[in-house]
């Protein structure tokens, strides 16, 4: 059998899988349909398919014969001339395929371009070791477009039930990648969202949160704190979180450039809060206090307002963990932002809508998150001078 035209026309699977592993002599073998095997004088086999694209004839090469066989060379040419057929090129489909990242490889470029939206440096970090640890290790070096739901069940379940909590951060971050090939153009499904229902459900009613203190415990354990010999911008940072119900990472990270002390507010910027929007803090007359002993402190070195004990880092949450923990203070820092919502709650005539605004808490009904224009500011106020007055009479 040469490499000549075979006779006759429309003829197809000429050549047998014994030809293609015994033939010797160079040449160029058609089987039919634009598919040849290129015979070296080397002796190297590869496949070649011919094929009119865009009415120009193009070769395209289908890799080695010693790689792909004769049934998968076929299979590749029908799909080739199918898209051919349909206004497609596929050369240029397969060049594109070729620079497609690995599950990996978007992964990491997802995590690089959400850096300005993470809260911090340690919830960067847990993202990108959770994938390392559970999606990495199970698929990572995989096209991201050839991930199958099966390999992304197969990494989840072995933690599903184990580690709860975990495994729905990491199908989260998965989902989040696949949302980018997607946009990408490299896949038109999301195989972390297709799984779901493959999951059993997670029993949620045995979740410990974190701990907080009655609310009538509050001032006991901000006078404790003040009373300790802990650095003095440590006291001060741990009443100011206390007193203004924002997240340790909120008050840490404060920079005195978010201040407007002759109106009294703190505005968090967007990039720093859960929700993503700018929060504005009405601080009362105890906390504006606090800040000018905090200002008393201020190094020249920085901007912080609560800086911890190296130039330009901020107070460490374990900082305010550990002192709570050494006074036997039975909560964690977070803990005071649920004693604060129950007192207002409980104690208080103030709304819930002002409540849940005070805590920068997403409102989750869309229809009534359209309808909230304002962010309830100047009752807010009220609230929060509430709650610095309650707190202040436990201090002495």
């Amino acid at each position: 059998m040469s490499g000549t035209k075979p006779a006759g026309r429309h003829q197809e699977k000429r050549l047998s899988a014994a030809f293609v592993r015994t033939v010797k002599e160079a040449g160029f073998y058609g089987d039919g349909h634009g598919l040849y095997l290129k015979v070296d004088a080397t002796g190297a086999k590869r496949w070649v398919q011919r094929i009119v694209i865009h009415g120009k004839r193009r070769d395209i090469g289908l890799g080695s014969a010693s790689l792909v066989s004769l049934a998968e060379a076929r299979e590749a040419a029908l799909q080739h001339r199918k898209a051919a057929r349909a206004g497609d090129d596929p050369i240029a489909a397969k060049q594109r395929s070729r620079g497609i990242l690995t599950f990996e490889e978007a992964a990491r470029k997802v995590h690089d371009l959400s850096k300005p939206t993470w809260r911090n440096d340690k919830h960067g970090d847990q993202w990108i070791n959770t994938m390392t640890n559970y999606a990495f290790l199970a698929f990572g070096s995989k096209r991201v477009d050839i991930v199958s739901s099966a390999d992304v069940l197969g990494a989840l379940s072995s933690i599903w039930n184990e580690k709860p909590e975990t495994a729905r951060r990491v199908k989260q971050r998965i989902s989040s990648v696949f949302k980018w090939a997607v946009a990408n153009g490299w896949r038109t499904d999301n195989p972390a969202e297709t799984i779901t229902k493959a999951l059993p459900k997670h029993d949620r009613s045995k979740t410990v949160h974190r701990k907080a203190l009655p609310y009538d415990q509050v001032g006991g354990a901000i006078k404790m704190v003040l009373d300790s010999d802990a650095r003095m911008v440590t006291k001060l940072a741990f009443e100011f979180l206390v007193l203004t119900a924002t997240r340790s990472a909120e008050t840490r990270n404060a920079v005195w450039s978010e201040f407007d002390l002759a109106k009294a507010i703190w505005t968090i910027p967007a990039a720093r809060m859960k929700a993503k929007k700018d929060h504005r803090v009405p601080l009362s007359a105890r906390c504006l206090a606090i800040l000018a002993e905090a200002k008393a402190l201020k190094r020249s070195t920085d901007d912080l307002v609560f800086p911890g004990t190296k130039d330009t880092k901020p107070l460490s949450d374990m900082t305010l963990s550990k002192l709570m923990k050494d006074f036997g203070i039975a909560a964690v820092p977070h803990g005071f932002r649920s004693s604060f919502r129950v007192w207002a709650g409980e104690a208080t005539a103030h709304s819930r809508e002002v409540i849940e605004f005070a805590l920068a808490h997403i409102i989750k009904d869309k229809a009534e998150a359209a309808y909230a224009r304002s962010d309830l500011f100047d009752k807010r106020r009220t609230l929060m001078d509430d709650w610095s007055n309650y707190v202040a009479p436990q201090l002495t």
